[in-house]
């Protein structure tokens, strides 16, 4: 099977690099990039770059967030409108559901409340408001923020309050391949 991995840090210094060593060992065939995908808009935009890698993909993982939610400006509002990062995601997911139809969205995992850039709360209402949207096109949610939200100071790295940790890139990547594994079974039955 082929499988596409896009998404922010979370998955490029995160998880993307063992999940993809994993899947390799199992026999199938892995892309994802080795750029950042950054925010909705710029994850939007990559999607021409990548369309050749992404060709033919039986099983698509992808997330953005984190960037979107950042306070980037210091002007107290979030770097993409909750409106916009809605209509971002749900550009990604029609352009990715022309590829295949098994897709799998990853929410934004939590921060460090000491992170003054970002907030859970609005981590949560952009989570929220993502998994309503995506869940009308049967995309699959893998909430990796419920994964780590009841202990942040394991999952999230303390030096930039944003990033996993060691913890963190370990249950992360074991609930990236479960969700991909149920997607392979589907696709297998």
């Amino acid at each position: 099977m082929k499988i596409v991995l896009l998404g922010d840090s979370t998955r490029l210094i995160g998880y993307g690099k063992s999940v993809e060593e994993q899947l390799k060992n199992e026999g199938h065939e892995v892309f994802q990039p080795e750029d950042n995908c950054r925010f909705s808009k710029y994850l939007l935009r990559c999607l021409f770059d990548y369309r050749e890698q992404m060709k033919d993909a039986d099983i698509i993982q992808f997330n953005a967030g984190l960037w979107d939610i950042c306070n980037i400006n210091g002007d107290g509002e979030p770097f993409t409108s909750l409106e916009e990062y809605i209509e971002n995601l749900t550009r990604i997911t029609k352009s990715l559901l022309k590829i295949t139809p098994k897709l799998i969205f990853a929410t934004t995992v939590p921060v460090r409340k000491e992170n003054p850039y970002d907030d859970n709360k609005v981590i949560d209402q952009y989570n929220e408001a993502a998994i309503k949207v995506l869940k009308e096109f049967n995309v699959y949610i893998n909430d990796l923020n419920g994964l780590l939200r009841d202990d942040i100071e394991r999952y999230i790295r303390s030096d930039d309050m944003l990033h996993l940790t060691r913890d963190g890139i370990e249950v992360c990547s074991k609930r990236v391949l479960d969700c991909i594994h149920q997607l392979i079974n589907e696709l297998n039955s």
